[in-house]
Order: structure tokens, then sequence, then C-alpha cells
């Protein structure tokens, strides 16, 4: 009766080194972003992907906007955002984002979306219509976009994209070849390569822009390739960042990449002749989106310069 009871062992969290930590949000101007987002229905990636830097963000009134849904049709090893079968897409949203831009005063915005392959076209078209808002309500705000793969439908998709014209087409490779089997299951890495070269084959003067996260178990010359890979596509601008896991069910944390590994990785990448590159641990595709462009775009003005 009174033998000891044995309790299942709770999953040890690894703890996170010094230079991964963050504030807790806080701050008015944290809270208006929030209200803003809630009043006008939007979702952001901020909130979804439970990303490190929200409290800096928002206290600023920097938020990336996910359109299409909250609800993912993809479950990625890596991914916090919620799977299932999504809503009808919001016919208000491209409005309601441009009005959030307005309030916000943003001289740039990021906006993504959720993987939406129950769509004919994966929901190409609402992004073209959230350009097309944004350039009719705020004409002076610069546009990036974050799109997913737009499995099976990606020429169609592209082509309509391209011709709205956002400032800065991104999308992310993620990670390395050969962890997509476990980390982006429903990915194909060439097929994403693609995706980026044939934006910048249609439309060479949109900025194009992809990333990485570390932390997965990738090698440093597969990083390397990736990086090759990326400047055949000629994308413009990499961003790589530490990987941190959101729950205990999401693929683990292998190694936390330090911020001197991380500089060395950036100077690699600037050495194959990326226009930006942005590695730290704390990075991630839209922090810092505004003066990232801005720097992209004297870069740009300088290459050509010197070709004069």
């Amino acid at each position: 009766m009174n033998a000891p009871i044995n309790m299942p062992e709770r999953p040890v969290r690894e703890r996170k080194p010094d230079w991964i930590r963050v504030k807790a949000p806080t701050g008015e101007g944290f809270n208006e972003t929030r209200r803003l987002m809630r009043d006008l229905n939007l979702n952001t990636v901020c909130e979804e992907a439970a990303c490190p830097n929200i409290g800096e963000c928002w206290t600023k009134k920097h938020a990336t906007v996910m359109i299409l849904g909250d609800v993912c049709t993809r479950a990625c090893a890596f991914c916090n955002v919620k799977t299932g079968m999504p809503r009808a897409v919001d016919p208000l949203e491209p409005e309601h984002v441009a009005i959030a831009a307005a309030k916000m005063g943003l001289e740039h915005i990021v906006i993504t979306s959720v993987d939406r392959d129950d769509l004919p076209d994966g929901g190409a078209s609402q992004f073209v219509k959230v350009i097309e808002a944004l350039r009719r309500n705020t004409p002076n705000t610069t546009i990036e976009i974050l799109t997913p793969d737009f499995r099976n439908k990606a020429q169609a998709a592209i082509e309509a994209i391209v011709t709205a014209r956002p400032d800065v087409y991104n999308h992310n490779l993620e990670t390395v070849p050969r962890l997509y089997p476990t980390i982006r299951p429903g990915a194909r890495y060439y097929a994403s390569l693609r995706l980026l070269e044939t934006v910048k084959r249609h439309d060479p003067s949109i900025f194009t822009k992809s990333g990485v996260m570390l932390g997965l178990g990738e090698g440093r010359m597969e990083v390397h390739q990736v990086m090759d890979d990326m400047r055949s596509a000629d994308i413009d601008f990499l961003t790589m960042g530490q990987y941190l896991q959101p729950t205990p069910k999401h693929a683990k944390v292998m190694d936390f990449i330090t911020p001197s590994a991380f500089d060395a990785y950036a100077a690699i990448a600037r050495a194959k002749g990326f226009l930006l590159v942005a590695a730290s641990p704390l990075t991630r595709s839209s922090y810092h989106a505004g003066d990232d462009f801005a720097k992209m775009r004297d870069a740009r003005a300088a290459q050509l310069a010197k070709v004069r």
C-alpha cells in the first residue's frame, strides 16, 4: 500500500541559451496593435507561429498579416499554425488589410498566408486582391509577400501575383533538401526553388527573398549548397534564423547555433553574391523587413551604378 507511485516523466525541454531569450510582450503599442488586428478580424503570423519577436515588433506597430484564415492544409513539423479544414475565404480581408496598413502608418507591409491546397488557385487571387487594395488605399506603402508553394498550381499563381507587382516576393526554402521528408513533407525543395526562379524570370525588377532555419540537424556544407542553389535562382535576399520548437509535438531542436556561427554563415553568403543577408538567432522572414527593404534597394542601386 505504501509503495511509491511511478509517475510518468514529463518531457524535458532543453534550456534556451542566453542569446535566444526575449522579453515578454508589454506596453501600449503592443496592445494597440493587438486591438487593431482583432477589430479588423485579421490574423497574424506573429501570433499563430509564436514568433519570439512579437513584443518588439508589435510595440513598434509592425505586424505580419496572415491572410486566408488561420488554419493550414499542411502539417509541417516545425510550424505552430493549426492544421485542418479551413473556413471560406473572407471577401472583406483585402480591404481590412489596407485599413490596418493605413491606421498603423506602415511604410512597408509583409503579407503571408497559410497553405490553402483546398482552393483551385491555392489562394493566389487573394494575394492579388490584397496587393490591389493596398495600392489603392496606401499607395506609398511598399509590399512584401511571403507565399506558400502553390503546390501543383504554381505557374498560374505566380503569373497572377507577379502581374500585381509586389515589391518583394518571398518564399522560404526553410531547410536543406535532406530534411524535407521529415520537416516539410508536403513540399518539394526544387519546386520551391523553381518558384522563386520563375518570379525573377517573369519580372527581374521584383526583389526575391528566401529563408532557412538552422538547428534542425543540417550540416554546414548542406547550408552552403542551399546558398549556391539560391544564387543560381538569382535570389536577392537570404534570411537565416534559429529554429525554436513551438511545442513538444514539433521537431526537436538539434543544435542551438551560436551568434558567431551565424556571422560566419552571413559572411559566406555575402561572398556568394546576395544583395542582402540577415543572419542571427532571432532573425525571422519579416523581422526588420522595412529597414531591410531600404538596404536592399540601396544595394541594387549601388550595383547598377557600378555597371554604368
